[in-house]
C-alpha cells in the first residue's frame, strides 16, 4: 500500500516539472492511410480501463455515440472513438477507456492499449501546422528521448470531441447579470494560453462578453515568450507591467510548456508576480488545485464554466 501511494503522489508531482504521463492505445487502420496509428491521453484524466461491456442505444442516438453503460452503478456515455479519428478497428472495440473532463465523466471506446510513457511537455508540438485537417487532434508526442524522432503519438483534443457531439459539454452562456464591467486600465490586455481550438473559440467568446481584450496563445512556451517581451517594453517606457497586462488565463495541458510551469515562471519573475494568474483548466480534482496553490496561482476555474470564469476574474482583478 506505501508503494502504491508513493507511485500516485510520484504521479501527481510530474505537474510540478513540466512532465506528465501519457496513456498510449490504438484504433485501428487509417480508412485513408491504412495503417495504424498511435493515439494518447494524458493519464491524469483516465479514471480506469475497463474490458468492452454491455452497451444501451438509446432512441435517436447516432454514431459516433455508441449508447451507454452502466459503470459501477454511474450510467456513463460511451463514444466510439475510432468512427472519430477515421479509424476501423481490426479486432473490435475491445475496451474502454473511463474519463474526466470538466466535471463530467464519459468513456471512450478503443481497440488497444499499449502503454504509459513519461514524457517532458517539450516534447510534445502543437499540431495545429502538421495535421490541421484533423481538428480532433491537439498536439503530437515524439514518445522517445529525441525530440526530433519519429516515434510519435497523436494526443486527442478531447474538449472539441466532447464540444461536437454532447451538447451539455459545451456550458452556459455568460448571464448578463454577471459579466460585469472589469475596469481594466486603458490598453491593457489578457494573455490567454490555451491549445484546444474550441477553448480557444470559447475563452475569445466569453472574454469578449465581459470586454476584456485578450491575446490568444497555443501554447504556454508562446504565451510566456509574449509576456517577457511586453514586459522588457513596458521597463523601457517606464510603465508598470499592468499597463499592458491585466491578468494571465492559462490551461494546465499545453505543448511545449503547462500551465503549471507558466505560473512558475510568472510568479518567480519581479517584474511579473503581481499579474493575476487564472488556471482554466479540464483536468478538475483536488490534486490539482493543490498544484495550483503551490505555483502561485490566483484562481482556478474548470472548463467550460463561464460564470465562475467571470467571478474569479472580477475576484483576482479587484485583489490585485
Amino acid at each position: 500500500m506505501d508503494n502504491f501511494q508513493k507511485e500516485i503522489d510520484e504521479r501527481a508531482n510530474l505537474a510540478l516539472s513540466n512532465k506528465f504521463e501519457l496513456l498510449l492505445f490504438r484504433l485501428g487502420k487509417d480508412a485513408q492511410e491504412d495503417k495504424t496509428e498511435l493515439f494518447g491521453i494524458n493519464v491524469f484524466k483516465l479514471r480506469e480501463i475497463i474490458p468492452m461491456p454491455a452497451v444501451t442505444r438509446a432512441a435517436g442516438m447516432k454514431s459516433p455515440l455508441l449508447g451507454v453503460a452502466n459503470i459501477r452503478d454511474q450510467i456513463i456515455p460511451v463514444i466510439d472513438l475510432p468512427a472519430i479519428a477515421g479509424c476501423k478497428p481490426e479486432t473490435g472495440l475491445n475496451l474502454l477507456l473511463i474519463t474526466e473532463y470538466a466535471r463530467s465523466t464519459q468513456a471512450f471506446a478503443v481497440e488497444s492499449v499499449d502503454n504509459i510513457v513519461r514524457l517532458d511537455w517539450s516534447q510534445v508540438h502543437t499540431a495545429e501546422a502538421g495535421v490541421s485537417s484533423r481538428s480532433n487532434i491537439t498536439s503530437i508526442a515524439c514518445i522517445d528521448g529525441d525530440k526530433q524522432g519519429n516515434n510519435l503519438a497523436l494526443v486527442l483534443d478531447v474538449e472539441q470531441i466532447l464540444y461536437d457531439i454532447i451538447p451539455a459539454s459545451r456550458g452556459p452562456q455568460a448571464e448578463e447579470s454577471r459579466v460585469n464591467s472589469f475596469n481594466l486600465k486603458p490598453g491593457a490586455v489578457a494573455i490567454v494560453a490555451e491549445d484546444s481550438k474550441v477553448a480557444r473559440t470559447m475563452l475569445e467568446q466569453g472574454l469578449k462578453q465581459m470586454g476584456i481584450p485578450a491575446l490568444l496563445h497555443t501554447t504556454g512556451k508562446e504565451a510566456w515568450e509574449k509576456i517577457k517581451i511586453m514586459a522588457d517594453e513596458a521597463q523601457a517606457e517606464g510603465k508598470s507591467i499592468d499597463d499592458k497586462i491585466a491578468l494571465v488565463l492559462t490551461d494546465l495541458e499545453m505543448p511545449e510548456m503547462d500551465g503549471f510551469t507558466l505560473t512558475r515562471n510568472i510568479k518567480r519573475d519581479a517584474r511579473l508576480q503581481h499579474i493575476p494568474v487564472v488556471i482554466h483548466s479540464s483536468l478538475s480534482g483536488s490534486a490539482n488545485e493543490e498544484h495550483v496553490r503551490k505555483v502561485g496561482a490566483n484562481a482556478y476555474v474548470a472548463k467550460f464554466e463561464i460564470n465562475e470564469l467571470s467571478s474569479a476574474i472580477q475576484q483576482v482583478l479587484k485583489s490585485a
